[in-house]
C-alpha cells in the first residue's frame, strides 16, 4: 500500500461519520517515585510519593482517540459515566477529541464511571486499580442508549458496538431492543467487538481475535493461547456462513485474517524490532477498519489498513496509542511482514524434501526452482564460521555500556532484567549492519537510564569498543590459518566452498553481502580462498553507513540485471538477508547452521528464519550435490548424491 493509496483512503474517511457504543473508561497513569517519600505523622507508615500523572481514555474512550487520529467527519459516542470526578475527567478528554457527547448519559446512582489506576515502580506497571467493577445500569440508562443508537444508525455512517467491561451489560432487555434496531437497519455498517456478548447480536459485522472465533466455534481457548491460523480461516469462514457479514480476526503479531464474500484474506503481521505494548491493538484495528467499510473499502483492503494502524500502537508503550495517517504511511511504506508464524514455532510441523534434510517452509517455491542465474550470500554464519561468537562478545560489550559503573554492583534481578532485554535485543538484530545494532544499544543505554547522559557514547564509538574485542578473536584465527595451523575447512561449513564451485560451473553470478565492514569481509573472504568466485562483488558496511544495505544490494542486482524473482536465489543465516530476498521475490534459502561444529542444524536459528520468510531451510551445505539438483531441476541419483 503505497502513500498515494493510503492519502486517498484517509480523504475517504474525512468524510465518515461515525458513533461509539461502548464502555467508556479512564485510564489513569501514577509514575511512582519513593526517592523523596516520607514518613507519615500521622499514621506512621512510608508515604508513597507520585513524581507525575496523567489520563487517557480507555475502553471504548480509545476507540474515539484512534478515530478521532484518521479525522473522520464526526465522531458521536454512546455510553454512561458516573456523577464523579473520572465522568468529567473522561467527558472533556472526548470533547477534547472533537467528540459529540450529548449521548454520553449521566447515572447518577449505583454507578461509578469505569477507572482503571495504573502505577508505575522504576518503569514496571503495578497491580491495577479499578473503579466501577459494582455497577448496575438501570433500565432508564438502557432506554436512553437505545434511542442514542437509533438515531446514530439513522443519521451516521457507521457504528462501533464496543463491550469490554464483565458486567457492563445488566439488561437482557437491552440486548433484544438493540438486535430490533439492527434488524431495522440491516444495511448499515455496524461493526461489533464483544468480549462477553459476541454470539447475541444479528445483523453486524464482526471484530474478534482467535480465541473468540474458536470461541464462537464452540471450542475452550486458555488465556494467552493461540489459535493455529489454519484453525483460524476454518472458524472464520463458519462464521461468515451463519451471518453474511464480513468478519475480521485479530491474530496478534501473525496479523488479520478478513472473510466476506470472496473467502478470506490473510495480511500478515509485521516484524517490528523494538519494545512492544499490544494494550489497545485491538481498539486501533477495530477503528481503522470500520472507517475503511465506511469510505467505501473493501475488507481486504480495509484489513491491510487496519494491520498498518495497529503496528503504529503496539510500538507506543506504557499508553494506549493512537495511529495518525502519517504514521501509518510509515509503517506502510517498507514493512517487513512475519510470515508462516505457526510453523516458526512448532518444528513438529516441518516437512521436508524427500531423502533430504531441506526443510520445505513454502510448497509453492518448488514451482519457481530451475531459472536460477544470480545468487547473493551473506558471509558470517552461512560461508564462514571466522566470527562464531561474536553474539558472546556483543553481549558483555552491551551490559557493560548499558549498567556502566553500577555493571560490578548491580542486583542480580536487575542484572539479569538487562541481560534478557540486550539478548532479545541480538537475537532481533542478527544479520544487520553492527552499526544499526549499536544505534539501538544507545538507545537501550539513555532508556534504562543508569548512564548519566554526559557519558553516552555514540554509536560509532560503541562500535569500536564491539570491534576491538571481536576482532581480538577474528584475529588469532586468521593468525592459525596464515600459519597454516588450520585450514579452509576449519573456519567454513560443510560443503559451502563446493557449493559455491558448483553454482560457478553453472554461470551463477555470485555476490557476498556482510554486515560486516568491507574491508574485513573481503579480506577473510580471501584468506579462506573463495574470494575470486563472487564475481558479482563483495559488500559490507561502510563509513557512512547509509550506502550499503543487503536490500540495497539486492535491488541493484534485479534492477541491473532486470530480473524475475525465480532468477534470484539468496542464502543466509540470519532474517535480514532472507527478508530482503522474499520481499524482491527472490528464492530464499535459510542456512540453520551449527557455527561451532559448522555442519548440523541449529534449531534456535529456524524460528526467526521462517518468520522472516525463508521459504526453504537447510542445515548446511553437506548435500550440495543434492541441493544444486533441487535448485536447479536437473536429474540426480539421490540415493549417489
Amino acid at each position: 500500500m503505497d502513500q498515494s493509496r493510503i492519502n486517498q483512503i484517509l480523504e475517504k474517511i474525512s468524510a465518515v461519520r461515525v458513533a461509539v457504543y461502548g464502555d467508556f473508561c479512564l485510564d489513569s497513569y501514577w509514575v511512582m517515585d519513593d526517592r523523596t517519600s516520607e514518613v507519615s505523622i500521622e499514621t506512621g507508615l512510608q508515604a508513597q510519593a507520585v513524581a507525575s500523572h496523567y489520563y487517557t481514555p480507555g475502553g471504548a474512550g480509545n476507540v474515539v482517540a484512534n478515530l478521532a487520529a484518521l479525522r473522520p467527519a464526526g465522531i458521536r459516542v454512546i455510553g454512561v459515566v458516573g456523577d464523579d470526578m473520572q465522568g468529567r475527567e473522561l467527558a472533556a478528554q472526548l470533547q477534547q477529541l472533537g467528540a459529540e457527547t450529548s449521548s454520553l448519559v449521566i447515572q447518577k446512582e449505583n454507578f461509578n464511571t469505569y477507572s482503571y489506576l495504573k502505577r508505575l515502580v522504576d518503569g514496571q506497571e503495578e497491580p491495577r486499580i479499578d473503579f466501577g467493577v459494582y455497577n448496575e445500569r438501570s433500565t432508564d440508562t438502557d432506554r436512553r442508549l437505545v434511542a442514542a443508537l437509533e438515531k446514530a444508525l439513522q443519521e451516521c455512517d457507521a457504528l462501533i458496538f464496543n463491550q469490554q467491561v464483565t458486567g457492563s451489560i445488566t439488561n437482557t432487555s437491552f440486548i433484544d431492543d438493540v438486535n430490533a434496531l439492527f434488524d431495522q437497519y440491516p444495511d448499515k455498517i455496524v461493526m461489533l467487538d464483544s468480549r462477553h456478548f459476541n454470539d447475541s447480536f444479528r445483523n453486524t459485522c464482526l471484530k474478534c481475535n482467535d480465541r473468540e472465533i474458536a470461541s464462537l466455534n464452540g471450542l475452550e481457548v486458555m488465556p494467552g493461547e493461540n489459535v493455529p491460523v489454519s484453525d483460524v480461516k476454518g472458524y472464520g469462514t463458519e462464521v461468515f456462513g451463519r451471518y453474511h457479514k464480513p468478519v475480521f480476526v485479530t491474530c496478534g503479531e501473525r496479523g488479520i485474517i478478513a472473510f466476506d464474500n470472496a473467502g478470506y484474506h490473510e495480511v500478515p503481521g509485521i516484524q517490528l524490532k523494538g519494545k512492544l505494548d499490544t494494550v489497545g491493538a485491538g481498539d486501533t484495528a477495530i477503528s481503522a477498519i470500520t472507517l475503511c467499510l465506511a469510505a467505501g473499502l473493501t475488507p481486504a483492503e480495509a484489513a491491510l489498513f487496519g494491520n498498518f494502524a495497529a503496528a503504529v500502537t503496539v510500538q507506543k508503550l506504557f499508553t494506549t496509542g493512537t495511529a495518525t495517517g502519517e504514521e501509518i504511511a510509515l509503517v506502510a511504506k517498507d514493512p517487513d511482514y512475519i510470515y508462516n508464524a505457526d510453523l516458526a514455532e512448532n518444528e513438529r510441523a516441518a516437512t521436508y524434501y524427500p531423502e533430504t534434510e531441506f526443510e520445505i517452509c513454502v510448497p509453492e517455491i518448488l514451482d519457481k526452482l530451475g531459472h536460477i542465474r544470480y545468487a547473493v550470500f551473506d558471509h558470517d554464519g552461512t560461508i564462514s564460521s571466522l566470527r562464531q561468537g561474536w553474539e558472546e562478545i556483543m553481549e558483555p560489550v552491551m551490559m557493560k555500556s548499558i549498567l556502566g559503573e553500577h555493571y560490578e554492583t548491580i542486583d542480580a534481578g536487575t542484572f539479569h532484567r538487562v541481560q534478557a532485554e540486550c539478548k532479545a535485543f541480538i537475537h532481533k538484530t542478527t544479520g544487520i549492519q553492527t552499526i544499526y545494532q549499536m544505534e539501538g544499544l544507545v538507545n537501550l543505554v539513555r532508556e534504562f537510564g543508569f548512564v548519566p547522559e554526559d557519558q553516552i557514547l555514540d554509536k560509532f564509538q560503541y562500535k569500536e569498543i564491539y570491534n576491538d574485542g571481536l576482532m581480538e578473536m577474528v584475529s588469532k584465527r586468521m593468525e592459525k590459518l596464515a600459519k597454516g595451523e588450520l585450514g579452509q575447512e576449519d573456519y567454513t561449513l560443510k560443503g559451502a566452498v563446493e557449493f559455491l564451485k558448483q553454482l560457478k560451473e553453472r554461470g551463477v553470478t555470485m555476490y557476498l553481502a556482510s554486515g560486516t565492514d568491507v574491508d574485513d569481509v573481503k579480506n577473510e573472504a580471501q584468506m579462506l580462498g573463495y574470494a575470486d568466485l563472487f564475481d558479482g562483488g563483495i559488500y559490507g558496511a561502510l563509513r557512512d553507513y547509509t550506502k550499503f544495505s543487503k536490500k540495497m544490494v539486492i535491488e541493484k542486482i534485479i534492477r541491473d540485471n532486470n530480473l524475475q524473482g525465480k532468477e534470484l536465489a539468496v542464502f543466509g543465516d540470519g532474517p535480514d538477508e532472507i527478508r530482503e530476498g522474499r520481499r524482491a521475490g527472490g528464492i530464499s534459502v535459510g542456512i540453520t547452521s551449527n557455527e561451532v561444529q559448522r555442519f548440523g542444524h541449529n534449531p534456535a536459528k529456524r524460528p526467526r528464519l521462517v518468520r522472516a520468510g525463508a521459504q526453504l531451510l537447510i542445515p548446511d551445505f553437506s548435500q550440495h550435490k543434492k541441493l544444486i539438483s533441487l535448485l536447479f531441476q536437473e536429474s540426480e541419483n539421490y540415493a549417489e548424491a
